[in-house]
């Protein structure tokens, strides 16, 4: 009766019709169409797009690739003396650390919060749930005053400097900490819903709980740890103010966030140079997402919900 209720929902069926299909059909083109035209900009030089649409150049195609290198390997200008390559490479040094080290720390965390009963343990996780509430900008000159000069009250240190601002580490550690609420939460609520019997099967048989992790708890919850990979990645990826605030000022380490933010020179001009950089930019989030796309709604849904 229930199945049959929910076959014949009105909800469903509006979701369902023609409408709602079109409708979604619509959106997307008119999101895709901008998207489309920064793509023709990206293949055109400054001097071919002045004064003529972009779709003009679908009729009448004139496309290059000088863009795409002169924004990889630089040019005469001075906004491109280096080209965008050191950044490109500085933002993957810095994305990949700092999606591994929170999936591994929250998937334990997750872990011992669902299946080790401690004292405390709710309260620890309703606490480590309660943080996503904060906003990040809140913690970081904190942060950064506890990396550059450690922790004091009065003439006493409680923490020494961390020595780690303007270095990789630096980036590491706060996008880390920043990770932990939401990637815990996520885990925890995926990991909690494993099968009772299957636990109890392998604690019987003589698993402890290493064991169970590694060959139980990890492979069953890839969907869920897919998921947070895609969340984090994009997020590291893409931000801007994390890395300019603990790199400090340090070019060597800047992401290439930082570098795509001068690509656009006096009075607007190197559009289509930046139109290649963003191009460039979002071509390993594409990666990142469509290589686990199959995981993300399931890992997603799954973690949501408790």
């Amino acid at each position: 009766m229930a199945k049959e209720l929910a076959t014949h929902s009105p909800g469903r069926k509006i979701f369902s019709s023609k409408i709602a299909t079109t409708i979604v059909w619509i959106t997307t083109i008119v999101w895709t169409i901008p998207t489309m035209g920064l793509l023709v900009t990206s293949f055109k030089t400054d001097k071919n797009i002045l004064g003529v649409a972009w779709w003009n150049s679908l009729l009448h195609p004139d496309f290059t690739l000088a863009n795409y290198k002169n924004v990889f390997f630089g040019d005469n200008t001075e906004s491109l003396s280096t080209g965008v390559l050191p950044y490109f490479i500085n933002s993957i040094v810095i994305t990949l650390p700092a999606t591994v080290f929170p999936i591994v720390i929250a998937t334990m965390a997750a872990y011992a919060l669902a299946w080790i009963k401690f004292r405390g343990s709710d309260t620890l996780f309703f606490t480590i749930f309660a943080l996503q509430i904060v906003p990040l900008q809140m913690a970081l000159i904190p942060l950064l005053l506890l990396f550059t000069g450690g922790a004091h009250i009065g003439s006493v240190t409680i923490l020494p400097a961390f020595g780690i601002a303007g270095k990789f580490a630096g980036i590491w550690l706060p996008h880390t900490m920043f990770a932990m609420p939401l990637a815990i939460y996520l885990l925890h609520n995926f990991i909690a819903g494993l099968p009772k019997e299957l636990m109890e099967a392998a604690y019987v048989d003589g698993a402890n709980h290493f064991m169970v992790f590694r060959r139980i708890v990890v492979p069953l919850a890839i969907p869920g740890i897919a998921s947070i990979a895609i969340f984090q990645f994009l997020w590291v990826w893409n931000d801007l103010l994390v890395a300019l605030t603990f790199a400090s000022g340090t070019e060597e380490i800047a992401p290439l966030n930082s570098k795509l933010a001068s690509l656009v020179g006096q009075y607007g001009s190197g559009y289509t140079q930046l139109s290649a950089g963003a191009f460039i930019t979002i071509a390993i989030p594409l990666v990142v997402f469509f290589s686990l796309q199959k995981y993300f709604v399931r890992g997603l849904l799954a973690g949501s919900v408790k």
